[in-house]
C-alpha cells in the first residue's frame, strides 16, 4: 500500500511539472495567432509544438525532480503540508533551471 501511495504522489507531481513544461513553451511561444483559411495551418504546428516541446521540458522537470525527491528530499522530508511545499518550491526552482539552461543552447550557443 505505501508503494502504491508514492507511485501515485509521483505521477502527481509528473502530472504538475508536465503543465510547468507546457505553460514555459507556452511563454516563450507567446499567444496564438488568429489564421485563417489555409493559414490555419499554422495554428496546428504551434499546438504540436507547444504539446510535444513542453511535454519534453516538462519530462526532463520531471525526471530530475523525482532523482532530487529520492536521493535528497526523502530523507529531509515528512509528509506534511511543509513539505509539499518544499518540493513544489523545489519543482518551480528546477523548471527555472532547465528554462536558463534551454535559453543559453537556444539563443547563446545556438545548438537548438
Amino acid at each position: 500500500m505505501k508503494t502504491l501511495k508514492q507511485i501515485l504522489a509521483y505521477l502527481i507531481w509528473i502530472v504538475v511539472s508536465l503543465l510547468l513544461g507546457i505553460g514555459y513553451m507556452r511563454i516563450l511561444l507567446g499567444p496564438r495567432g488568429n489564421f485563417k483559411g489555409f493559414w490555419r495551418l499554422l495554428d496546428l504546428f504551434y499546438d504540436i509544438g507547444l504539446i510535444c516541446i513542453g511535454g519534453i521540458a516538462g519530462l526532463v522537470i520531471s525526471f530530475l525532480f523525482i532523482l532530487v525527491d529520492l536521493f535528497y528530499l526523502k530523507k529531509k522530508l515528512k509528509t506534511s503540508v511543509r513539505a509539499t511545499l518544499t518540493r513544489f518550491l523545489i519543482l518551480i526552482g528546477i523548471t527555472v533551471v532547465v528554462a536558463g539552461i534551454h535559453y543559453i543552447l537556444e539563443k547563446v550557443i545556438d545548438i537548438i
